[in-house]
């Protein structure tokens, strides 16, 4: 016997459908890549992603075809968001970070038709445009732009494309697996791989975000994703945002510390979202000018793992609590928000402070396990150590157009990462598998090195790498940037990790660099790192 109940599918459509009946009004501000302040709603944004998936149809593209976008956090990506994906149609944010090499890979292996730019990469597409087999039309997303259309012969500028588009579209029906957006890796080897995910999948995890214990989003918030939307779909708050009814401020290409306090404190952001780079940069900014931000109360740090010393300096010095976050691309991303259970309250600040610095717990929706290198379930002691593996609603059972089988153990998919788990599935990780430091039998964690001397003032940057040792096999070897106006010896730099860890675990060494190598979001590219130094030890 089945319960009685309406069978509607889940659709993204339907969120923004939601948004315009229950909060049009609800503000959505848009730093323009050119400069200056645009203001619209929900229910405008509702209006406008109708017409340009009306449009893009009129174009000649069929359900589940591809369409590209090369763009900032701004009004009309956010538009794209819905009415690419509302239409039938596959929105595939691409990361212009990337090689070129990359980006015409990713663009001919996706079967894009169409591309959405901002005119920061006019440059770009003209570079490679030739290259990309399956490409119809480029798309500049504003009004009509003469300097575009001699770069870019036959360019259609999205103003206009959207107002061709019927007015009075509505939003089709289909079945909620169908496929909604697709993301690559950004890859440290070989080449991205495509992360596609459904209607169905996209909804259920924005309703996760949304929840008290993961960003705890709602109707009274302004929101502020930092994260760009070209990254793993801004970790889902802009769906989050438009159900929940949450104003919203994206700040566009200008995302240095003084741009972020300013947008933050003259739109009053309540939760901002973004990784450990761009929160150092606010930062610096808000102590230079000696400044506050009074209305943020809650940061959303993911990305890569977050030093417990910010989690600190937001906490004491701003007011600002701050949620460490975990996830993949291949998971939507999110996996686990570091929030507090109710026996936690009764604990000082300091033991608070060092749950917190975790990786949190899992939404429902979401399951994780630890298991040895034979693929058997290791216990959730918060001690044992093993690979992390997840499954759940959002998480991919295979990667986009890869003949390869997935990489799935047992139906659980293999994160690459190192970690713990404790009694109430807090999740602490150690280290990617790849990265994890075995010297002599023992296991160091390269990520609690680098927390504690990203936390020193003397250093702005930081990573651990395993070099090579005649006796130890690999001992962990410090790579570090110096803060602006600093000069520590080794010396000093070693006698910051005395108290903090066993004197067994202290890196061998310290090498000082201008800056780290990183990848199209940031993370450090440790295989250069260690082809560059990992016979460090043994040469000296």
């Amino acid at each position: 016997m089945l319960g009685q109940m309406m069978n509607q599918p889940l659709l993204i459509s339907a969120q923004i459908a939601h948004a315009a009946r229950y909060h049009a009004d609800g503000e959505i501000v848009s730093v323009e890549t050119t400069g200056g302040l645009h203001r619209t709603n929900w229910g405008e944004v509702e209006r406008r992603s109708r017409q340009l998936g009306s449009a893009l149809l009129g174009l000649g593209l069929k359900q589940s075809d591809r369409v590209a976008t090369l763009a900032w956090n701004n009004y009309r990506h956010l538009e794209a968001y819905f009415g690419v994906s509302g239409a039938g149609l596959v929105c595939h944010t691409i990361n212009p970070r990337l090689f070129p090499e990359q980006l015409v890979y990713i663009l001919n292996h996706a079967q894009d038709r169409v591309l959405l730019i901002d005119k920061t990469f006019l440059p770009l597409i003209a570079a490679i445009k030739d290259k990309l087999e399956h490409l119809e039309h480029v798309v500049l997303l504003s009004g009509e732009d003469a300097e575009a259309a001699e770069k870019v012969p036959g360019i259609k500028f999205y103003d206009d494309l959207v107002d061709s588009g019927n007015a009075d579209f509505q939003w089709p029906e289909f079945d909620e697996n169908t496929a909604s957006s697709l993301c690559y890796t950004s890859g440290t080897t070989g080449n991205p791989k495509g992360a596609l995910y459904s209607h169905r999948s996209t909804v259920l995890h924005s309703m996760a975000v949304a929840l008290p214990d993961s960003l705890d989003l709602s109707a009274r918030d302004c929101l502020m994703p930092v994260v760009p939307m070209f990254h793993v779909n801004a970790w889902g708050i802009p769906y989050a945002a438009a159900m929940v009814g949450s104003k919203m401020v994206l700040p566009g290409p200008g995302l240095d510390g003084d741009s972020l306090k300013n947008l933050i404190n003259s739109e009053n952001v309540t939760c901002a979202a973004g990784v450990p780079t761009l929160w150092q940069g606010l930062i610096g900014a808000l102590k230079k000018a000696n400044e506050k931000v009074p209305s943020l109360t809650r940061t959303v740090i993911g990305g890569s793992a977050c030093p417990p010393s910010m989690i600190a300096t937001f906490r004491d010095d701003y007011g600002v609590d701050t949620l460490h976050a975990w996830g993949m691309t291949e998971m939507s991303p999110v996996g686990s928000v570091s929030t507090l259970l109710h026996k936690h309250t009764q604990l000082s600040e300091e033991e608070q402070a060092a749950i917190r610095a975790k990786q949190g717990r899992p939404p429902f929706g979401v399951d994780l396990r630890i298991a040895d290198a034979d693929g058997n379930e290791l216990p959730m002691d918060g001690e044992t150590q093993g690979d992390l593996y997840a499954k759940g609603h959002w998480v991919i059972s295979a990667y986009f157009n890869v003949d390869a089988e997935p990489p799935h153990v047992d139906g659980w998919f293999p994160t690459g990462d190192i970690a713990t788990l404790d009694e109430n599935g807090i999740v602490t990780i150690k280290d990617r598998s790849k990265d994890v430091i075995k010297s002599g039998g023992e296991w160091i964690s390269s990520v609690e090195l680098e927390n504690i001397a990203v936390g020193m003032p003397e250093l702005a940057d930081a990573a651990v790498i395993a070099a090579t040792h005649k006796k130890w096999d690999e001992r962990p070897l410090l790579i570090a940037v110096k803060a602006e106006g600093q000069d520590p010896s080794e010396k000093d730099i070693l006698a910051g990790y005395e108290g903090k860890i066993a004197s067994w675990q202290l890196p061998d060494a310290v090498v000082f660099v201008d800056e780290l190598p990183r990848n199209a979001t940031g993370k450090v590219l440790k295989n250069k790192l260690r082809d560059q130094y990992g016979d460090y030890l043994i040469k000296e």
